[in-house]
């Protein structure tokens, strides 16, 4: 968990983020997940290559984490705070709060051969890393 810049103002505080600074990487693409129904999962990969930085911009959810074996939850509530994903975690995003918006930056553009999609396989793969 990466604690971001908060500017506080009675007007409504204000967070920024700069790549290289605020996260270990420059940030190459941004996309946000939203609209995400009651008890529907998000992720459920792992990334080969990129690294992520994931902040609840808008209400909450839970992040799983694996990074072979071993699972940790992240709960993710406050827009000041990302979890950070280095490249070889297993992901999974639950419980969705009612309109939570996930805003995720990505130190590479999107390719589909970055991504493990099948857990066995990446535990394979994290394996022969060790």
């Amino acid at each position: 968990m990466i604690e971001l810049p908060k500017i506080p103002d009675p007007r409504g505080n204000l967070t920024f983020i700069e790549g290289g600074r605020h996260v270990p990487f420059e940030i190459q693409r941004v996309f946000y997940l939203y609209d995400v129904p009651g008890g529907e999962s998000r992720g459920g990969h792992a990334l080969k290559t990129t690294e992520q930085f994931l902040i609840a911009v808008s209400g909450s959810f839970t992040v799983v984490v694996d990074s072979g074996g071993t699972r940790q939850r992240y709960f993710l509530n406050r827009s000041y705070f990302g979890l950070y994903l280095p490249p070889m975690i297993w992901r999974e995003i639950e419980d969705f709060s009612s309109g939570a918006v996930c805003l995720v930056l990505a130190s590479r553009p999107y390719d589909a051969g970055d991504y493990y999609q099948d857990y066995q396989e990446f535990l394979e793969a994290s394996r022969k890393l060790q």
